[in-house]
């Protein structure tokens, strides 16, 4: 019983430490789904009056979140009424996102399929309101709500990436994008894209450790792009299962080279490339 109450005080202690803190993560994932159903899911009577109630509801419920953290309601006021501020931007993001999915992806038949089944769009709208409480430097907050993405859709977008306007995650499992990635216009990845740091080191915490990627680049699935340094230029195409840590020119067509050899050890006339 000794060890158990050794155990009890260790826990008590590192709770009254952070006896400022109670945030509920239920609440949070809660905020999260009910802003993407009063922006995106139609209602049968979606009339002004019932916007207006739903919104209310919102600003409540992200006040009692930031009131959490923060535990003074003058900031807590002035934080949420920013949030809301910046929603109508937001949302224009996020219809030119579904639109670009719309225009490119074939499978899509229409903008309610994307907004009802594409986790690739489920994760790009977390990331987006996530990445609007990065800059107002809620950090507690953009990281929980980004790691719900992460476990119902397998996409790893850190909220302190820049994205940039019609991005397009096409399935999407296993993308991850790390925090100083910079990331252009009409982008479009694959599943399995890493946009990581060449190694992980504390001392490298402020430091530009993820890459760049310029607008119109196509990464298709399983490519590693690492390096704060490393830049992709614009109206590439990065092929699948490639490995970069060094810069690509614009208007690159980078890819894997497959070759074929016979079990008897006679070689073809010629290997055959693979280009996506």
């Amino acid at each position: 019983m000794a060890v158990y109450n050794n155990l009890i005080d260790k826990i008590r202690n590192n709770k009254q430490s952070n006896s400022h803190i109670s945030f509920d993560k239920s609440k949070a994932k809660n905020f999260v789904k009910h802003l993407y159903e009063v922006l995106f899911i139609s209602e049968k009577e979606d009339i002004a009056d019932q916007l207006e109630e739903n919104f209310a509801k919102l600003y409540g419920s992200l006040f009692c979140l930031i009131n959490s953290i923060t535990d003074d309601e003058e900031i807590t006021e002035v934080q949420t009424d920013r949030f809301f501020e910046t929603l109508p931007e937001i949302y224009d993001q996020l219809i030119q996102d579904a639109q670009s999915i719309l225009e490119f992806d074939p499978a899509a038949d229409s903008l309610e399929e994307i907004l009802l089944a594409y986790p690739g769009y489920f994760a790009t709208y977390v990331y987006r309101i996530s990445h609007q409480f990065w800059n107002q430097e809620l950090k507690i907050l953009p990281r929980v709500i980004s790691e719900y993405a992460h476990s119902k859709t397998g996409i790893d977008i850190h909220p302190g990436a820049v994205i940039g306007a019609y991005f397009f995650i096409d399935h999407g499992t296993g993308i991850v994008i790390g925090e100083t990635a910079v990331i252009g216009n009409h982008v479009k990845l694959y599943q399995g894209v890493t946009l990581g740091a060449l190694n992980v080191s504390k001392e490298k915490a402020n430091k530009k450790r993820h890459p760049n990627i310029e607008d119109h680049v196509i990464i298709y699935s399983g490519a590693t792009i690492l390096g704060g340094n490393t830049t992709i230029g614009k109206e590439s195409i990065i092929g699948g299962n490639v490995w970069i840590t060094q810069d690509v020119p614009s208007n690159s067509l980078v890819y894997n080279k497959s070759e074929i050899r016979i079990k008897d050890n006679n070689t073809l006339p010629e290997s055959l490339n693979f280009v996506i």
